[in-house]
């Protein structure tokens, strides 16, 4: 095995966030007093996919984000909660909420063998350390670097350099990145010089310029790729 420093993604990598993300969406709303949601999930999905990518320019930040998603998905559906309140007990509700992905537990505990793995979010700091604390993955993950404790989020260079300052072993030629995301994870580990895996569930065709160093469509595909190198 080439590399003794492995840096996952989290969500939609090892967690899936979708998935989470809609059951605490839901419960949310349950408790607020409003059963179907369907149609107000689907608004806000999209006002805060606009939202995170302003996260990513460095244009906004989270604090913003947690209330103006929901302020602007209650606004559209002339619901009059406070989004405030909506967006505190929302928080709350993520971490108990934790789906994995298929063979995310299997895949840590065998690069485990080989060195360090380290997770590095774009996510909000508490959220991500209560989700994987919640998780059977705590037991294979050796640090965590989220974008809001370092103050830059992925794909810039400077995210990249905080993350690898937690790494007891660090050499560019040793470590991969693993991620969903050709702009965020991919991007950023070319930047930055190392290695990449896109973990492409859906079977997406990769439209940018951006390449990764290898490719895989389940996380049990992982140990027989890297296994050779």
């Amino acid at each position: 095995m080439k590399y003794n420093l492995f840096l996952f993604d989290l969500d939609d990598t090892l967690l899936d966030f979708q998935a989470s993300e809609k059951l605490s969406f839901q419960e949310t709303f349950k408790h607020f007093g409003i059963a179907n949601v369907d149609d107000i999930h689907k608004t806000y999905k999209v006002e805060n996919n606009k939202l995170w990518k302003q996260i990513e320019k460095g244009e906004i930040d989270k604090d913003f984000l947690k209330v103006e998603r929901f302020k602007r998905t209650l606004e559209q559906h002339k619901l009059e909660i406070l989004p405030h309140k909506m967006a505190d007990y929302y928080m709350e509700q993520l971490p108990q909420h934790v789906v994995l992905i298929d063979g995310a537990v299997e895949v840590l505990k065998y690069l485990k063998k080989f060195g360090e793995i380290g997770v590095i979010t774009n996510g909000i700091e508490v959220t991500q350390r209560l989700r994987i604390k919640n998780s059977p993955l705590k037991n294979y993950i050796d640090f965590l670097a989220v974008s809001e404790e370092c103050g830059f989020a992925k794909p810039d260079i400077r995210f990249f350099e905080f993350a690898v300052g937690r790494a007891k072993n660090f050499s560019k030629d040793k470590t991969i990145i693993i991620g969903d995301r050709i702009e965020a994870d991919i991007l950023g580990a070319n930047n930055f010089g190392i290695d990449s895996l896109w973990f492409n569930p859906h079977n997406l065709e990769n439209l940018k310029s951006t390449r990764p160093t290898f490719t895989a469509n389940k996380l049990s595909e992982i140990q027989n790729l890297l296994s050779h190198y």
